[in-house]
């Protein structure tokens, strides 16, 4: 197992409720799909698989290590249907592969439990790390989920400087709280029941996001950030009309 690669459509914040950022149903970064793959690869299957191994007979760390070529065959295969394997996906096999090699020679099967925690540690320190780049991870991914929004984003970040303000605070929260939640996941992994983890990863996943969203959505709201994205016509209404027009385009 291991947690949700920091996307942009698994980690980032949403700019409107429905979260649908495309009318299309392809697994590229603004799909509306992308989110719900990435979940079932990277949390449901693990989770299933090694409990469905356990029943069967499996040891933990067999379970564990084969749980894990869910996320690996998932950034595989989006290698290979996008023709590039990028940072992100390298640093996932990578660190999939190590923890494996690890465990292995360790036999100890909280060390493929730990990358876990690992992994969103060193994912929210990226982020943190974005704040002395020229955009913060949460705006260039802002970018990446409202294609058609991008000379309006553009011009917001130039001129507002509560704009650029609410963007790095946002990616703040995002890091730290990544952070926070990795270490929530190394105390499970060496603390508790080998068993209980992997559900457990899987929950807190859901409670991280959850918390994470509704701070980021009631920022955005009471900054009126979504007002000078969309105008007055509203973030779900604004979105379908560019939307259609980027279909129109294309």
């Amino acid at each position: 197992m291991t947690s949700p690669t920091p996307r942009p459509e698994s980690t980032t914040p949403t700019s409107a409720p429905s979260a649908t950022p495309s009318a299309t149903t392809s697994d590229s970064p603004s799909s509306p799909w992308a989110f719900v793959v990435t979940v079932v690869c990277d949390i449901v299957l693990p989770v299933g698989l090694y409990y469905l191994l356990r029943a069967c007979g499996a040891g933990e760390i067999t379970a564990l290590l084969l749980s894990g070529s869910a996320p690996a065959l998932h950034t595989l295969h989006s290698a290979i249907r996008h023709r590039r394997l990028d940072a992100i996906g390298v640093f996932t096999l990578a660190l999939l592969a190590v923890s494996a090699v690890a465990s292995l020679l360790t036999s100890d099967p909280r060390i493929a439990l730990a990358r876990n925690g690992l992994f969103t540690a060193l994912a929210g320190i990226w982020l943190l790390v974005t704040l002395f780049t020229g955009r913060p991870f949460t705006y260039q991914a802002l970018r990446t989920l409202l294609p058609g929004k991008s000379a309006t984003l553009e011009r917001l970040w130039a001129s507002d400087a509560s704009f650029r303000r609410v963007w790095r605070g946002l990616t703040v929260l995002w890091g730290v709280g990544l952070l926070c939640d990795a270490l929530l996941r190394l105390l499970m992994a060496y603390t508790l029941p080998v068993d209980s983890v992997p559900a457990l990863d899987g929950v807190l996943y859901a409670v991280s996001w959850i918390f994470l969203q509704v701070i980021t959505q009631v920022v955005l709201v009471r900054t009126r950030t979504l007002v000078k994205i969309f105008g007055t016509l509203g973030p779900r209404r604004a979105f379908t009309a560019t939307t259609r027009q980027d279909e129109a385009s294309d």
